[in-house]
């Protein structure tokens, strides 16, 4: 696949790796593309490589107990995927998917490796980035296990709204199913359902399709409050 310039504004790797080493990943790189709803890997996958979102966006999720999904995270252009399978083992422990039409730089396991040995100051930045990471999914795994569900979905709409932003409408940019929704809560797709038609009733969010609007952030945050 022919190689796109990176921008270097939203690339993790770009924005943070030596001037010099700039040239080389231009032609070590693959940029590739993916359609909404492809996989960029998948779980069990042999690690190959990790990825760095150009633009677009996409979920991490994972099999859960009696078959369910559970999202870990949402990305959007300039986050990391694919890093959970570096020096765990030769399996990809997770799984990432496209929310919409997406382009992602990747960058093979042996060459990533020469820029970690090589450039310092890149590597610190990617160990910043895994302790914020971890920090954060020790919150969620708390809030899984504590947070009432009410809560859990008020937080994972906060979450969205931080992760992606608005558009010109005031929506959440990336439309998310319900489904997902309830995957990145821990709950089941009727109690995200009933909850989003109440929050909706309250006037606390507006849906139209898949997309929402929150119109009250404080009083989901008061469901937060509540819950804990």
């Amino acid at each position: 696949m022919k190689n796109e310039t990176c921008n270097v504004s939203s690339c993790f790797l770009c924005s943070h790796c030596i001037p010099e080493w700039k040239e080389l990943v231009a032609i070590k790189k693959r940029t590739l593309r993916f359609k909404k709803g492809e996989q960029l890997f998948s779980e069990g996958e042999k690690v190959t490589g990790i990825y760095f979102m150009y633009s677009g966006s996409a979920k991490v999720h994972k099999h859960w107990i009696d078959q369910k999904e559970l999202i870990i995270r949402f990305t959007k252009a300039g986050d990391i995927l694919g890093h959970r399978g570096l020096g765990t083992g030769d399996l990809y422990p997770v799984s990432a998917t496209a929310l919409e039409d997406s382009k992602a730089c990747f960058i093979s396991n042996s060459f990533l490796d020469t820029i970690l040995k090589a450039d310092h100051a890149f590597t610190y930045r990617l160990m910043q980035f895994y302790a914020a990471e971890l920090q954060k999914a020790e919150m969620r795994m708390r809030n899984l296990a504590l947070m009432e569900v009410k809560g859990r979905v008020a937080e994972t709409l906060l979450e969205l709204l931080a992760v992606f932003g608005t558009n010109k409408s005031k929506y959440i940019s990336v439309p998310v199913m319900r489904q997902d929704i309830a995957a990145y809560a821990g709950t089941t797709y009727e109690t995200v359902f009933k909850f989003l038609k109440m929050l909706t009733t309250a006037k606390i969010i507006s849906a139209s399709g898949k997309s929402i609007r929150i119109n009250n952030a404080d009083k989901l945050r008061g469901f937060i409050k509540n819950a804990k």
